[in-house]
């Protein structure tokens, strides 16, 4: 896991060695500076996720320097390092910008606590922002995406063989993804001005299936009053489909087998041979090679469309893929509703956190009930909790469970309802803490002081 970068600036030496190896401890990657000048230019070359910054610098150890350097470091989270004489200087930081303040002697869990949520946030916020870019490539045709190192291999393999005529079966889990990394084939191939034919071998009766694929003449058979074109024709110089293939009548199968082998076939009821030239691309969850054992998926025919095998994880094999799978859904629906959505950082975390036993098509079918309901355009953990009661908010502090309340103390119950208001106060103000002072009917002061107590 790639280590999150912290830039320390105290003009104590001893303090920058302890608190930098205490941190590195924590697995965070860090580098010091003694002075603003250091500082700035350590960040030029340091893309650091975080800074720590001490509130009283040389040369002139004049706070309100220190408060105006904090544009150097635009983009980062800064959380201001301060004697507790400072305390009202440390307010004013956090007024004008600052994460958030913590006072020597620094006490290490309440650094970790307070290091964590702010990595965390300004993690997933700048990871939305990256990915609005990365999945742009996703607006215009159909296209294969995902982080994780498995959707990296699938993407440079389907780029590597679309060009090419050579027939490919992908195979995994129902819903994730079989049919985008078919159609992406397609669109990244020299077939990407023809058809695209998609059929569901599971869906159409085997009585059917013939009929559906190759056409019929008129007079074929009872009802059949004139000619049909079939699917096979439709995706004549173009791809054809194939879903679910595992599910294919034997009978079909041998009449299939003789389309890729000879590229030719007849209309049901027909004498006129048809010629057509398409490339296949067939999809399963299925176990083809158990089928073929068990003698319900013929042999030659599995050989024959599995020309270059692409395998596809489940989603919660690849939970990395989830964000920029997000941020792909989000904007398709913004097409589709005229109006600006958004993801709070903690509704992304819950989504990270799912398993989605139901893989891709789960994780949009979710996001789109949810967007639904979703009045502002900025999708909530309360809109989650809607359409999901037993959702528990996330949050970095422990908090009491449901099987011990009724051992609880009365102040332990108001001590976790606090907690709660406070964390869903300063989610609806986007982290604005006199907004949610306000909706507490508190102080700003009182808000910065239990948030302090409690470690949030």
């Amino acid at each position: 896991m790639m280590q999150n970068k912290i830039l320390l600036v105290d003009d104590e030496p001893a303090f920058r060695e302890l608190a930098s190896r205490w941190l590195a401890n924590q697995n965070y990657h860090v580098k010091t500076a003694s002075s603003l000048e250091e500082a700035r230019e350590t960040i030029a070359h340091f893309d650091a996720d975080l800074v720590l910054l001490d509130l009283s610098m040389p040369p002139h150890f004049d706070p309100q320097v220190t408060l105006d350097s904090m544009s150097d470091f635009e983009g980062r989270p800064v959380i201001i390092i301060t004697g507790h004489a400072d305390r009202d200087l440390a307010l004013k930081a956090v007024e004008l910008g600052a994460w958030d303040f913590i006072a020597k002697p620094i006490d290490p869990g309440m650094l970790a606590v307070v290091v964590r949520r702010a990595i965390t946030k300004t993690t997933l916020e700048r990871e939305l922002n990256q990915l609005k870019k990365s999945t742009q490539q996703a607006q215009g045709a159909a296209s294969y995406i995902g982080h994780s190192a498995s959707s990296h291999k699938i993407r440079a393999l389907i780029e590597r063989i679309a060009p090419t005529n050579v027939r490919v079966l992908v195979t995994g889990p129902s819903g994730t993804g079989k049919e985008v990394i078919s159609r992406t084939l397609h669109d990244l191939s020299h077939r990407a001005t023809k058809p695209f034919v998609s059929v569901h071998c599971g869906a159409i009766p085997a009585d059917l299936l013939e009929s559906e694929l190759f056409g019929y003449v008129k007079g074929a058979f009872t009802g059949a009053e004139k000619d049909k074109v079939g699917l096979l024709s439709l995706a004549d110089g173009g791809t054809l489909f194939l879903d679910e293939i595992g599910e294919m009548p034997l009978a079909m199968q041998v009449k299939l087998l003789r389309v890729l082998q000879e590229g030719t076939f007849f209309p049901v009821g027909g004498r006129e041979q048809k010629h057509i030239d398409i490339r296949v691309v067939s999809a399963t969850n299925a176990d083809l090679l158990g089928k073929v054992q068990e003698g319900s998926f013929r042999e030659d025919l599995y050989y024959r469309i599995k020309g270059v095998n692409i395998e596809t994880q489940s989603l919660s094999e690849r939970l990395e893929d989830v964000p920029v799978l997000l941020q792909a859904f989000l904007h398709r629906l913004q097409s589709q509703q005229s109006k600006n959505l958004q993801l709070s950082s903690e509704a992304l975390q819950w989504f990270r956190d799912q398993t989605w036993p139901g893989n891709v098509r789960e994780l949009k079918n979710a996001l789109e009930s949810v967007a639904s309901i979703c009045p502002q355009g900025r999708i909530s953990m309360e809109d989650i909790q809607l359409l999901y009661p037993s959702v528990d908010r996330i949050s970095n502090t422990q908090l009491i469970s449901d099987s011990s309340m009724s051992e609880a103390t009365l102040d332990q119950q108001v001590r976790e309802l606090e907690i709660r208001l406070i964390h869903h106060a300063l989610d609806k103000s986007q982290s604005n803490r006199t907004q949610a002072a306000k909706q507490l009917g508190i102080s700003r002061q009182g808000l910065i002081k239990k948030i302090e107590r409690y470690g949030l």
